[in-house]
């Protein structure tokens, strides 16, 4: 029997985060790849922190994603009880929306528990809007 209810999993979907700069691109047919090797966030059922890296490849259209405004939206997670799987969703609707890029894939990799890795991988397409 599991202890995780529909709160549970609907926790950290709306909480509130920093907003996402972009500035205008300059170029066209070209791919940005972004790391974040330290994503933090916290389970919503324990309160014990996930670990992992969270990997964003996209084409921009007319913005890019400015960086320092992206890591600070990044950081608000490490306090914030939201499951990984969700955590991934979240960033790829939160980031397509501020820069309404082509395409964008959102990876999350995270740190094994009890000897099981994960991988969480949510894609948009501009001409699908998912």
């Amino acid at each position: 029997m599991s202890n995780y209810t529909a709160e549970h999993a609907r926790k950290g979907i709306d909480a509130p985060l920093p907003e996402i700069a972009t500035w205008p691109n300059q170029f066209s047919n070209y791919e940005i790849t972004i790391v974040i090797p330290e994503f933090t966030s916290v389970c919503p059922l324990t309160g014990l922190p996930d670990f992992g890296t969270i990997t964003i490849r996209y084409v921009p259209r007319e913005k890019c994603l400015e960086l320092k405004s992206l890591k600070e939206y990044i950081l608000a997670y490490r306090n914030l009880g939201i499951f990984y799987e969700n955590a991934v969703n979240r960033i790829l609707q939160d980031v397509a929306r501020s820069c309404e890029p082509e395409t964008m894939t959102v990876v999350g990799e995270f740190t094994p528990r009890g000897g099981i890795h994960s991988k969480c991988e949510v894609r948009y397409e501009k001409s699908t809007g998912q």
